[in-house]
């Protein structure tokens, strides 16, 4: 009786496993929505460039690879720890070899990496390849705030502060920054604690933007998940990567390099609008941006003819 009692066991624990693994997948909602945590949540954030849709293409095939690998691996597991133990199989098998099974077995992993490498490829070429840059940006990380350049713009610069930027801040002290700050917000929104600034970063949607990073002091990273970017802030070092954002929105993002005591305390808010509204946000910034040398597309993105 005791090997029935066994395979009834295993049988349970398999299928609690596959509907653990079944609910968490199902049930669980996103995890991230444009930078912004969810309580019991897994998965990406959603698209908001190019880049990141690629990636989250190229996740998505692999996820449920993985699933089925994982799912396939302990089914196989289970069965052979239910049928070839000491109860239910009292004389092992002296069988040593099976050339046809480790040729299989060597040969299917290695067209399904294949298959992978096909799509991870042409996302890493397409990931890195720029194509040819509608506007610069210039990001400067320092200990701990963000310095941001618009060297197109006539070198509009600025730099970005958190709210938050210690847990001595206390909820007042936070409204009374968010009340000034958010004078010149170009879109409003609920101010999220840890994660909101004084001075957003504007971008205008569907251009081609160059981003050159670097640190001022020491090693940071400039992680916006929606956007796909995470590079390396580093001092004395130049590090260049473009984004593409496809619609109006904010977009936050955090450093992901652990670069000190107010590591947890710079945050990315980007602030995507119109072509129209950028045109308009450098206008009031420099107001004679126009005689400095800005690109003709925003000069006449105001008129109705920017592309």
């Amino acid at each position: 009786m005791f090997p029935h009692r066994q395979k009834r066991s295993f049988a349970a624990f398999a299928v609690a496993i596959l509907a653990g693994i079944f609910c968490l997948l199902i049930g669980a909602p996103e995890a991230l929505a444009n930078g912004v945590p969810m309580p019991w949540g897994i998965g990406m954030q959603d698209a908001a460039s190019p880049v990141q849709a690629h990636i989250e293409y190229y996740h998505n095939i692999l996820l449920v690879l993985i699933t089925f690998i994982s799912v396939f691996v302990l089914a196989l597991l289970l069965y052979v720890i239910a049928r070839y133990n000491r109860w239910m199989n009292p004389v092992p098998s002296n069988t040593a070899h099976n050339i046809k099974l480790e040729i299989v077995w060597t040969l299917v992993p290695c067209f399904i990496l294949l298959g992978l490498a096909f799509i991870s490829f042409p996302l890493l070429y397409y990931s890195d390849r720029m194509p040819t840059p509608d506007m610069t940006l210039k990001v400067t990380g320092h200990q701990w705030y963000w310095s941001y350049e618009y060297p197109d713009q006539a070198d509009i610069n600025f730099d970005s502060h958190a709210i938050w930027d210690s847990s001595d801040v206390t909820q007042d002290q936070a409204n009374k920054l968010i009340k000034d700050a958010s004078q010149s917000w170009l879109i409003k929104s609920q101010p999220l604690r840890l994660l909101e600034v004084d001075n957003r970063l504007v971008l205008p949607v569907g251009q081609n933007i160059r981003v050159d990073i670097t640190g001022g002091d020491v090693e940071h990273s400039w992680f916006i998940p929606s956007v796909a970017v995470n590079r390396m802030a580093v001092p004395g070092r130049n590090s260049e990567v473009w984004l593409k954002i496809k619609s109006e929105g904010i977009y936050y993002g955090q450093c992901s390099m652990i670069c000190g005591q107010g590591h947890g305390y710079m945050p990315i808010v980007i602030e995507a609008v119109s072509l129209e509204k950028f045109a308009d946000w450098v206008k009031s910034k420099k107001p004679d941006v126009g005689s400095l040398g800005a690109p003709a597309h925003f000069a006449t993105a105001e008129t109705g003819n920017a592309q």
